[in-house]
């Protein structure tokens, strides 16, 4: 598995990032007091410089007091401007050297300006909530914020003891200390930046179904006034992991956990091994279960299989759209063939301008992106077959599970499971503007061979509350 990174900036995003090293490791320890929404924080990145010798470097961190910056132990020059803390050490460090870097910090967190709004850490009325997609990470940690750089992650919250805190990976320790309690999660997956996510709040604890020897344990945590209404709309979830399992082969963490958040969000945000949900999202008549299997399916396609550079986010939302389109399939919905029908009636009366494989900035969230790239990943299995395709998918999120990736690997992954070129078909869909003819399945939908899998337990099981 190669991760496939870009040669200097990312053309979306140039201020973000940088290109000349690399993070395998973050210790990230931060005290958050929701009250006067105060953070300080000490963070331990274990970085490896590129194939030049690094005389500067830069991370990026919102505007924040800066306590103390090391390299190595040693105090180097520094300035922080403009969310870059652009780092000088006193001796330049060696190509393809290790090194580590220490920052200290406090301020009040907030959300990073962006064309779609604020990003990252947002304060909410009784807690916080970090959803960072695309560059919301340095709104509340130091990090190298690229999507290709990605490293694993030990994350340590401090924080009043009346509130939980729910993070992507596993739950080593609660410790709890006078009116505080610290609890300290592990990801140890390579993860992007964008993907360290975050909830503090007052939260019941729920287990979704009986994972059983070898399952994967998925936890709920929402206000315990939404836990009927989550009981149901939740309910078939074990039932997407069983299947998308079967699917894209096996869970790619160690655990995935679900947060409803008290408060409104316009749409849900994977995180690593985890998702945020508003309570918008819960009406108990699943009325987002098509939103609870995107933000599945996104731990493989976009959190596993990540993208080298934001051009070809349609790779992350056209997959997890795809998914949405197989569970409606395979629990009884209507098929992929109707719903790739219904999305190519919507864009053919929406403007013919968005690229697919370069959407531009402006467009890379566009809705449009979203139908296209499930239109896409449909007509790739109209031309395959059912067979290939899903041998195809497997083999993707296997072989580049924890790398990035970008369109050019995936084109070339596909036409290994082809008979004849796709070269047409991935120029039509991915390069043209112009919306191409809807793909039709040669054959009865995989609904016809297979149904869901086995329904879960219901409603989840009560794992205790915070």
């Amino acid at each position: 598995m190669a991760v496939q990174q870009s040669v200097g900036p990312d053309p979306y995003f140039p201020a973000n990032g940088d290109s000349r090293y690399r993070v395998h490791r973050y210790e990230v320890a931060v005290d958050y007091r929701p009250g006067p929404n105060r953070l300080s924080g000490t963070a331990r990145l274990n970085a490896i410089a590129g194939r030049a010798a690094l005389s500067e470097f830069q991370l990026n961190l919102a505007d924040f007091k800066i306590g103390r910056v090391r390299v190595d132990g040693r105090a180097p020059h520094y300035t922080h401007r403009g969310g870059r803390l652009r780092v000088r050490p006193a001796k330049p460090i060696r190509a393809g050297a290790a090194f580590t870097v220490e920052v200290h910090w406090s301020g009040n967190p907030k959300p990073v300006n962006s064309p779609w709004g604020g990003l990252g850490w947002e304060e909410l009325t009784d807690g916080a909530l970090v959803a960072s997609q695309p560059i919301g990470a340095p709104s509340w940690y130091p990090c190298n914020d690229r999507p290709a750089d990605k490293a694993s992650y030990q994350i340590s919250i401090t924080t009043p003891s009346a509130y939980q805190v729910v993070a992507g990976g596993r739950l080593l320790t609660r410790t709890a200390k006078a009116s505080t309690t610290t609890w300290v999660y592990e990801q140890s997956a390579p993860t992007s930046s964008y993907l360290v996510g975050l909830s503090i709040g007052k939260y019941q604890t729920v287990l979704l179904g009986d994972p059983g020897p070898g399952g994967v344990p998925q936890h709920g945590h929402i206000p315990a006034h939404l836990l009927t209404e989550f009981s149901r709309d939740f309910a078939r979830q074990p039932a997407m992991m069983e299947l998308f399992e079967e699917l894209f082969g096996p869970y790619p963490f160690g655990e995935y956990a679900v947060v409803v958040t008290e408060e409104e969000l316009d749409v849900p945000v994977e995180a690593q091994g985890l998702s945020l949900f508003g309570a918008n999202h819960v009406d108990g008549a699943r009325g987002s279960e098509r939103l609870v299997a995107h933000e599945l399916a996104h731990q493989w396609f976009g959190n596993s299989v990540s993208i080298a550079d934001w051009r070809h986010i349609w790779l992350n939302e056209g997959f997890a759209k795809y998914a949405e389109w197989l569970w409606s399939e395979r629990s009884g919905g209507r098929s992929a063939q109707q719903l790739a029908a219904a999305a190519h009636q919507k864009l053919s009366a929406l403007p013919q301008d968005l690229r697919l494989a370069d959407p531009g900035r402006k467009l890379m969230f566009d809705d449009r992106l979203y139908e296209r790239g499930g239109l896409t990943v449909h007509a790739v299995r109209c031309v395959l077959g059912d067979d290939a395709f899903f041998r195809m998918l497997r083999g993707w999120a296997n072989v580049h599970r924890g790398g990035a990736v970008t369109t050019a690997a995936f084109t070339a992954h596909a036409a290994r499971y082809a008979d004849g070129s796709l070269d047409d078909l991935f120029r039509a869909w991915l390069h043209d503007t112009a919306l191409p003819p809807l793909p039709s399945l040669p054959s009865p939908p995989v609904s016809k061979r297979a149904a869901v899998p086995a329904r879960p337990s219901y409603p989840p099981t009560n794992a205790g509350s915070a």
